[in-house]
């Protein structure tokens, strides 16, 4: 089927629907039937009619007709509906098995005026209860021939109409975990789209001075959510708007949500701004006011209006009824200031939900209805028709101030606020200019005319830099915290650990025969040829004219070779020294016994008379068969240490329902089997499985999935569903960690022998095939996502790398695009895959940082010290602020450096002596700050201490120091030599002198008068300084 419904949360909400309707409050308790009503009207966004269907099936179904009987469920619908409705319909023998009463479907006949399916609803209805009077929603009035005969049948039966709204829209108003999660989304993106469009786009505006009119800066807000980056990573096709964008300026202000956007242009004074968005059919709504200047009154007036929504939150609990936490609210602007009672909005918002207004649910002075935990509000409230004393123009002198969030009720707690805009003064407020510049301005206006744009952008940029703190200052006093943080927490995590030592399993001991008795009896054991035993794996040979058992672990290996007459087998053993690996300690238990490192047989090739075959044919047969066992007993060895550490998993629990999510025509890697086969992947109750087309299995159940990846075909020629597993899992004989299954967007390879021209009809066909292609299989796995995380109650949640935050590295042997997600660092198109889990990241450390060079590398420090770490190398330089900013903002602490590091030494000295490494600063050895504050206090001590002279070579040396990040013997051989010259600058020999020295020396070398002349030549650069310290 197509189309699925979620048959869990349809039973769940009409069990609720049907325990409210029997407890009989307020309006339900006067009906006895209940009937919902939908046609086909375009123009019809919210209609209760709708929300009631959208919430039980997750659908809008139009042209059906519902009655809720006491006993009995109807639907009336066309014949691909009443398919769709099936799926929920109870069948013989499983009737009331959900607690809800069973479901009779109703086909819907085109032509006819299904007066007999009208019957048998009515009949129903008067079999309902007492059959007098019908719940409906009066304010649902659907055009059409079809709704007027059903309307029409209703009122000739005499059947009382009674307007049931509010007490569903009070039992829908609770949120399930599910709808919450949805509202949730919602708010988020619509915040997104508030700080990172529409925010900007007024700065803009201001700092150029444009002149732009409110209805276009709408639409530019509605055109803002086609794009991805403003929707957190959500489909642009499950996201609109509410309503259109509501932005109000220059002196006309509705503080309603009714309202449109106006054709003025945007006035700098205040500018209110209402948006809310709606993600799968769920809404959220964010109002906000930005100031441009803002006059001390205004910004009080705000202020105050930030402390009445403070107060308004903190009445919003489970069991308040609405009304006193109005009065509550209306109270205290009353005490605070009386003058903005007036002011202050009608109603203070309303529920929220499917549909954008709950009309019964608003905040005001008459509403009964008490709050409940889980329900969600659109909270709104402002000051209108404010007036600002300073202004001078008509649109200056009238103002207004509206805010406004998403909140979700809670039990005790405070309301919590879904859409976490900042908007105080500070985040708000635009300052164009200061008080001075204002006392200029009062001389006239024609300045500010003359001035315009130049006056404004550069008041607003002084002001920026004066108050805000550069990306970078703010990066490094949050890495500061951060390494604080970083050493405690580390330090506290190995303590814990002390004293937990792994314990290393010993390898187990290859024993060929546990007593004599086991030893085989056979004719080549007396007649002292080699035998093999393979039920034992051992190799028997005649030692000394006695048969000695070998097991096949012992034997290294054996070469056989024919030189004349004879034949010689060599069997060369493991003996210590020998080249093991790590584990040969484990295999020798006694070290110092003797061994036998090497045997080598000799047969002749000649038969001799009266024997029945060549004496050599027996070291032929025990190369042969020799090479066998050890094969096959070096393949099982294999396997079993594959199976070492691998945590048993539960069994996956099959879905025997054919509606299961499933994914045909997929790849799996790594292979089952040498060559790559196709298969389908299905969703099960606790795990999926891949069957192959030969029919292999592959479970990964969701309990073990640590990470579960989607990547998209955006840019790539595969598209990817990637599992990094908490516990390595086996198939075809290894284990594996991580599990992706991907298909194939369009050709990998291109021919290039076509010699076709570049606008070739074939070529544009394929390329159109190609994108239709892509987009047919990015709905596929999109929807088989959403259904899994559905099936899963969003237990699993599938992750979607940022490509936006990729950068290119190399952490294997080739260079490929690691993309970070919302918790790891993936690249999962190229393999092996790459992925780090942000958790369990330690720090991060910028390896090779230097100016001259194009790429450096990024070390990833694991908080699990015996890890080793990854490497990424041959990342380019321009990457390195993009990651900065992304690690700083997942709250990792990162560090650069010039050199290369021994990390496996460093590593080491750390698991060694963790209470050492920490006592010494621990991780700070690798921050350079650290370094460059100690060698500045050394300068500054050493400044004090010599004479205030000019000294430029003194100079150079220590900009050389703070500069390099070489050994500390090269900086002592350095700082000797500045001693050694200061030394001499010192002694004060003039000029005249020096040239004295250098004759007397020349002299006595014997040297030619034209070398002396060269000499003196050469040395003459160097004085300058010397004479320029005497002048001094």
């Amino acid at each position: 089927m197509a189309v699925n419904l979620d048959k869990e949360a349809y039973y769940r909400r009409i069990k609720r629907l049907y325990s409210n309707w029997k407890k009989g409050e307020d309006e339900f308790g006067k009906v006895d039937a209940i009937v919902v009503s939908v046609g086909v009207d375009e123009e019809i966004v919210y209609a209760k009619s709708t929300a009631i269907q959208t919430w039980l099936f997750g659908y809008e179904l139009t042209d059906t007709i519902m009655v809720f009987c006491d006993t009995k469920i109807f639907f009336l619908a066309s014949k691909k509906k009443v398919d769709f409705l099936k799926q929920v319909a109870v069948t013989k023998g499983n009737e009331n098995a959900n607690g809800v009463p069973p479901i009779t479907l109703l086909t819907r006949e085109k032509n006819e005026s299904n007066k007999a399916n009208f019957d048998k609803m009515i009949e129903a209805i008067r079999g309902s209860k007492e059959g007098k009077t019908v719940g409906v929603f009066s304010k649902d009035k659907f055009p059409g021939e079809y709704m007027k005969s059903w309307n029409d049948t209703i009122t000739a039966e005499g059947l009382e109409k009674v307007d049931i709204s509010a007490v569903v829209a009070y039992t829908m108003a609770v949120k399930e975990d599910g709808e919450l999660s949805l509202m949730k989304k919602a708010a988020a993106i619509t915040s997104e789209v508030y700080s990172k469009f529409f925010k900007e786009r007024v700065m803009e505006i201001v700092d150029a001075d444009e002149k732009v009119r409110h209805s276009k800066l709408a639409e530019s807000v509605e055109k803002a959510i086609e794009e991805k980056k403003y929707l957190g990573g959500a489909d642009p096709s499950t996201v609109e708007m509410c309503y259109p964008p509501i932005i109000q300026s220059g002196g006309n202000y509705s503080l309603k949500f009714s309202v449109v956007s106006d054709k003025n242009h945007m006035h700098f004074g205040a500018i209110t701004c209402a948006m809310g968005i709606r993600y799968k059919s769920y809404c959220s709504n964010l109002v906000r006011t930005l100031m441009v200047d803002p006059p001390q009154e205004m910004q009080d007036n705000y202020n105050f209006l930030l402390q009445v929504e403070e107060e308004l939150l903190k009445e919003l609990k489970h069991g308040v009824k609405i009304c006193d936490a109005y009065s509550t609210v209306l109270e205290y602007v009353k005490k605070e200031k009386s003058d903005l009672v007036a002011k202050l909005t009608k109603n203070l918002g309303f529920a929220m939900g499917i549909e954008f207004r709950e009309g019964s649910l608003v905040l005001n002075a008459k509403n009964q209805y008490k709050l409940k935990k889980g329900m969600v509000l659109s909270i709104s409230l402002g000051f209108a028709d404010l007036v600002n004393k300073d202004a001078k123009k008509d649109e200056q002198k009238k103002y207004a101030l509206f805010i406004g969030d998403t909140i979700q009720i809670n039990e005790e707690e405070t309301a919590t606020i879904l859409t976490p805009v900042k908007k105080k003064i500070k985040n708000v407020g635009i300052f164009l200019k200061n008080d001075d510049e204002e006392d200029e301005e009062e001389d006239g206006d024609d300045a500010e005319e003359l001035l315009g744009k130049g006056a404004r952008s550069a008041a607003l940029l002084a002001d920026r830099t004066r108050n805000e703190m550069t990306a970078e200052e703010k990066r490094r006093a949050h890495q500061k915290e951060l390494a604080n943080h970083l050493n405690e927490e580390a330090k506290r995590r190995l303590t814990e650990q002390k004293g937990e030592q792994q314990i290393q399993k010993a390898r187990k001991s290859n024993v060929s025969y546990k007593n004599v008795s086991q030893m085989p009896r056979e004719k080549d054991i007396r007649d002292m040829k080699i035998f093999i035993d393979k039920k034992y794996e051992t190799v028997v040979m005649p030692v000394f004219g006695i048969a000695t058992p070998f097991h096949i672990a012992t034997i290294k290996n054996i070469s056989m070779s024919v030189e004349g007459d004879y034949t010689y087998l060599r069997i060369n053993f493991y003996v210590p020294g020998s080249s093991l690996g790590r584990q040969e300690g484990n295999i020798f238990p006694n070290p110092d016994a003797t061994f036998v490192k090497e045997i080598t047989y000799r047969a002749s090739n000649l038969k001799a008379p009266g024997d029945t075959s060549v004496p050599s044919t027996n070291l032929q047969n025990a190369f042969r068969i020799i090479k066998e066992v050890q094969k096959r007993y070096k393949t099982r060895e294999a396997e079993e240490k594959e199976k070492e550490g691998i945590v048993k998993q539960d069994s996956l629990v099959i879905n025997l329902n054919r509606s299961n999510p499933k994914l045909k025509d997929l790849y799996i890697r790594p292979n089952i089997a040498q060559k790559r086969m196709q298969g389908s992947l299905e969703a099960h109750t606790n795990g999926f499985r891949f069957t192959s087309v030969r029919g292999d299995k592959v479970d990964i159940l969701y309990n073990n999935i640590k990470h579960a990846i989607f990547q998209p075909c955006d840019g790539e020629m595969i598209i990817v569903l990637h599992f990094h597993l908490k516990n390595a899992i086996m198939f075809g004989k290894r284990r594996h960690t991580d599990v992706q299954f991907y298909t194939e967007v369009g050709e990998i390879t291109t021919d290039l022998g076509k010699h076709q021209h570049m606008h070739d009809r074939d070529d544009l066909y394929a390329e159109q095939m190609e994108r239709e292609m892509r987009h047919k299989l990015k709905s596929a796995f999109k929807n088989f996502i959403e259904k899994v995380e559905t099936l899963t109650k969003e237990e699993l949640e599938f992750e979607v790398p940022f490509r936006d935050l990729g950068f290119q590295g190399a952490p294997y042997r080739s260079t490929c695009l690691l993309q970070p997600t919302s918790s790891s660092l993936v690249n999962v198109t190229e393999w092996p895959p790459f992925v780090v889990t942000l958790d369990e990241v330690e720090l991060v450390h910028f390896e090779r940082v230097q100016f001259h060079l194009k790429n450096f590398d990024v070390v990833i420090v694991y908080k699990d010290y015996n890890k080793k770490v990854t490497m990424i190398n041959a990342v380019p330089v321009n990457s390195l602020d993009p990651i900065k900013e992304w690690l700083n903002s997942c709250d990792i602490k990162y560090t650069e450096g010039v050199q290369s590091l021994n990390w496996t030494k460093i590593m080491k000295t750390i698991v060694d002596d963790p209470e050492g490494f920490f006592e010494q600063g621990g991780w700070s050895f690798l921050d350079p700050e650290s370094e460059t504050q100690g060698s500045g206090a050394e300068e500054d001590s050493e400044s004090e201490m010599e004479d205030e002279t000019f000294n430029p070579s003194a100079d150079e040396e220590e900009e050389e120091e703070e500069d390099s990040d070489e050994d500390y013997s090269s900086e002592t051989e350095d700082s000797d030599y500045s001693a050694s010259l200061g030394s001499e600058e010192e002694s004060g020999k003039d000029w005249d002198e020096l040239e004295e020295e250098a004759r007397k020396a020349d002299r006595e070398s014997h040297y030619e008068d034209e070398d002396t002349s060269n000499r003196k030549r050469k040395v003459r650069p160097s004085a300058p300084p010397s004479k320029k310290k005497r002048r001094s």
